[in-house]
């Protein structure tokens, strides 16, 4: 075996572990069933709770559709009754036209003429009908999905910081569009086939029944094996299509980090091993792909032989029946008809039942994040944000992103309104953190952030995030143009407003040298910039939000000395009458600062001004040192 196949056979064996589960969870006694997660429980009732909480909150999310809902089983329901009378006019065709010896050629050929053409005008109708009614479907399916998807969209945009890094960008791509087209398909495979192909079946058994009791019996003998094998095999598809999705999700997942980071990809020479990895996880899902339509294949193969057998069946027991009087030729064809018509739909609904284990996982997969509460909702009694900052107080201040793995620890400043703070310290002593909790993107696990002397937790989160401007060391840019970016977070800015705030970040003159000027478009996280170009862009976006708490993480890290100077001067302007955070490994871009916290392992080791802090000669004064015998040195 080569190299690559023993890689690859990794999927072979994770596929052959999945099975082993899938068949020890089956041979487990009812006392000690196995969760798809493979935990054990009792007689699994959260697991069917959950589920039966999650079929009615579908059926709610269904309500408003219901009379398009009865237009569609109506118009069902006439398309049966038209495709019902087929046999029985064939039956009366050839017992009472073509066989009746008391009609002559002529009068039998009018009749059966117009039988035929009445026919023929019920199948055109019954044809538009049906076009007209799937029609219906699509238009009732497009507007749920079309509700769920943006419901769940707006559900995943809301959810904590967390939550979202553990889905990962691929994993919420695939809820969105894989497990949202599945669920939809519970519309049609779970209600509407059931309930229109059930009656069909119901009404065709008892329309055989009264044309002929000993065909009928002998055409409900073929149904039973057949009916069992398959509802044997659906059951065994559910938690084959839920793993599916997992996995698909995790593929998606990782493709969409692996071109997220690419040049770091090419940087090492990872495409082979990243290309393997790929190939292995894809594998894998083809691998349960190909398990579950074999079995569905099984099921469809054998309701086709099925039901050619039940007619050769039907016909030569009704030839014996027509020998013995018992039957006539116009039954034979009837009957063997209405068995076609009766397997036909009770193949739908076997069918039917793996595309609605499809739908019922994915249900479980939407629901179980429709479960998990969005991030920091408000309180019923929560307050609008305030108009401008008095003061901003941390007290008692702890936080983790982990619980066994505090950042920080027992906080405690107070700054006022209007304030400059610098926040510097070493990689990972907490300064980004702090400057997340300012900004709300977590609260503290405990202790509490004031804001004019209210509780962050008692103000409406939304009107709190109106107040923030932020500017982060890695510049995200969306995929449209220069214009769009800037007025990001205020689209009703004028042209003059957007050029006023380019110039403020020292953007305008390299915007105007690009091809199309503010409507050049930069491409994906804004490619076709430099970074200088890219964090200048983010400068003039916060500019223009003219946010009253201004949060500058190594805003200026990825500009040259002379545009760092150039923006700086801009800066100074907008920091004058704005309360502002900055987070600078450069320490001379914060010594006019009116307060520098010292961060040290989660906690403010010193504070005070550039000068205080001088004269106490600690750690800010040390680093002070250090970063001047450094420019020294270069």
């Amino acid at each position: 075996m080569k190299k690559d196949d023993n890689r690859l056979c990794t999927s072979r064996q994770r596929f052959e572990n999945f099975i082993n589960e899938l068949n020890l969870k089956r041979s487990k006694s009812k006392k000690d069933k196995v969760s798809p997660e493979g935990q054990s429980y009792e007689k699994s009732p959260r697991s069917g709770n959950r589920r039966k909480e999650y079929l009615r909150r579908y059926r709610e999310w269904l309500w408003p559709y219901r009379y398009g809902l009865i237009l569609v089983i109506g118009l069902g329901f006439l398309v049966i009754f038209i495709n019902l009378l087929q046999p029985l006019v064939s039956r009366y065709i050839i017992d009472g036209i073509i066989l009746n010896e008391l009609l002559g050629t002529k009068e039998k050929t009018r009749v059966l003429l117009l039988f035929g053409g009445l026919m023929l005008l019920f199948l055109i109708l019954s044809f538009f009908i049906e076009v007209f009614r799937s029609y219906r479907l699509q238009i009732l399916n497009a507007k749920f999905i079309f509700k769920l998807r943006r419901n769940f969209f707006r559900h995943l945009i809301n959810l904590p910081l967390h939550e979202l890094s553990r889905l990962k960008v691929g994993g919420i791509t695939s809820r969105l569009t894989n497990d949202i087209n599945s669920a939809s398909t519970l519309v049609e495979h779970g209600i509407l086939i059931p309930t229109i192909e059930g009656i069909r079946v119901i009404i065709t058994v008892l329309i055989i029944v009264l044309i002929n009791w000993r065909l009928a019996i002998v055409a409900a003998l073929v149904l039973p094996p057949m009916l069992f094998i398959s509802l044997l095999n659906v059951r065994r598809l559910r938690p084959v299509f839920k793993e599916m999705h997992k996995d698909s999700a995790e593929v998606n997942g990782m493709a969409t980090e692996i071109f997220q980071g690419i040049r770091v990809v090419r940087a090492y020479s990872r495409e082979k091993k990243e290309e393997l990895n790929y190939a292995r996880g894809n594998l894998t899902v083809t691998r349960k792909d190909l398990y579950a339509k074999l079995r569905q294949l099984t099921i469809d193969v054998g309701w086709g032989m099925l039901i050619t057998t039940s007619s050769l069946i039907i016909i030569c027991c009704g030839g014996y029946f027509v020998i013995h009087g018992q039957a006539t030729i116009g039954d034979i064809l009837a009957i063997t008809l209405y068995t076609a018509f009766t397997l036909r739909p009770i193949f739908n609904i076997v069918s039917s039942q793996s595309q609605l284990q499809q739908g019922l996982a994915a249900i479980d997969r939407i629901f179980e994040l429709f479960d998990i509460e969005v991030d920091k909702p408000d309180y019923s009694d929560a307050i609008a944000a305030p108009n401008e900052v008095k003061e901003l107080r941390f007290a008692n201040v702890n936080f983790g992103y982990s619980p066994e793995k505090p950042v920080i620890t027992d906080l405690n400043f107070e700054i006022k309104g209007g304030s400059t703070v610098a926040l510097v310290g070493k990689s990972g002593a907490g300064k980004t953190t702090l400057s997340n909790l300012v900004a709300r993107f977590y609260d503290p696990s405990s202790g509490e952030i004031y804001l004019n002397g209210v509780d962050l937790k008692q103000i409406k989160l939304r009107s709190y995030r109106n107040l923030i401007g932020l500017v982060q060391q890695d510049t995200f840019l969306f995929d449209g143009t220069l214009r769009e970016n800037i007025s990001y977070a205020n689209p009703d800015a004028t042209d003059l407003e957007i050029a006023d705030a380019s110039r403020s970040a020292n953007a305008h003159e390299f915007i105007n040298e690009m091809p199309q000027g503010y409507d050049t478009i930069i491409g994906e996280h804004g490619f076709k910039l430099s970074g200088g170009q890219r964090q200048r862009i983010s400068i003039a976006r916060a500019y223009l939000a003219n946010p009253i708490i201004l949060i500058l993480d190594e805003a200026t890290s990825s500009l040259d000395t002379e545009t760092e100077q150039l923006v700086q001067a801009a800066l100074k302007n907008l920091l004058a009458t704005r309360t502002t955070f900055v987070i600078a490994h450069r320490l001379s871009t914060i010594t006019s600062a009116d307060l520098i916290l010292v961060m040290d392992e989660g906690q403010i080791a010193e504070s005070g001004t550039h000068e205080d802090l001088l004269n106490v000669k600690g750690i800010y004064y040390e680093m002070i040192n250090r970063q001047q015998n450094l420019l020294n040195f270069q």
